[in-house]
């Protein structure tokens, strides 16, 4: 299959992955080659983006992308482990009471939001991509459920410290809301879902909304 065929199926299978370069300047390199291929296929979608175009973003040779990625596929998947760290780990507000737990769990959602937000149109390709791909539909379950996984780990904390209801299992709990989320963040952020009104949705709304049903579903206790 040519990775410039815009009307073949991607398949990650055919695109082993590579060890990271060995020196600094091979790091910057590819570096620079995943965030052209992001700016290309946030551009032009995955199947209509060229890699002449990823390294002519770049500002470097064809053959240099051969230095560090198969073919298109791959390094597609880059900019998505990127976007994925990213959302794993996007950085919360300050919280000025660690201990509320309702505080916590409403800056984690909103630097979830927020990351989400900032990496809609990869996410929206990537939903395309794994519809066809098994290959990218693996990478976004595994993704699902490393979200899920943290998520059960935190309830099963507060539910350690007599804040979350003892008598639900932290893993369907945490899949369930886990679910919720990313859901009414793809509508949000991606299909362009409106609210009930029409308006379309507000952050800090989503971010009041869905700390609140988490908080319910878990059953927080009374702030006082």
């Amino acid at each position: 299959m040519s990775a410039e065929n815009r009307n073949a199926t991607p398949s990650v299978a055919a695109a082993p992955a590579r060890e990271m370069p060995a020196t600094a300047r091979g790091v910057r390199t590819r570096a620079a080659l995943v965030a052209a291929a992001r700016v290309v296929f946030e551009r032009d979608g995955y199947l209509d983006a060229r890699l002449t175009d990823i390294t002519k973003e770049a500002g470097c040779a064809t053959g240099t992308f051969y230095t560090y990625f198969t073919n298109k596929e791959e390094v597609f998947a880059a900019v998505l482990e990127g976007a994925r760290d990213d959302m794993m780990h996007p950085g919360m507000d300050r919280v000025d009471d660690a201990d509320d737990p309702y505080a916590v769990l409403e800056a984690s959602n909103r630097a979830y939001l927020t990351a989400y937000q900032r990496n809609a149109k990869l996410m929206g390709l990537m939903e395309q991509v794994a519809h066809v791909d098994p290959e990218f539909r693996r990478f976004r379950t595994e993704r699902a459920e490393a979200f899920i996984a943290r998520n059960a780990r935190g309830i099963a904390e507060l539910q350690k410290r007599s804040v979350a209801d003892p008598d639900i299992d932290p893993v369907t709990a945490s899949r369930a809301l886990s679910g919720m989320v990313s859901r009414m963040a793809y509508g949000a952020f991606v299909s362009g879902e409106a609210a009930d009104d029409g308006r379309e949705y507000d952050l800090e709304e989503l971010v009041y909304t869905l700390t609140r049903l988490w908080a319910n579903a878990l059953k927080f206790p009374d702030r006082t």
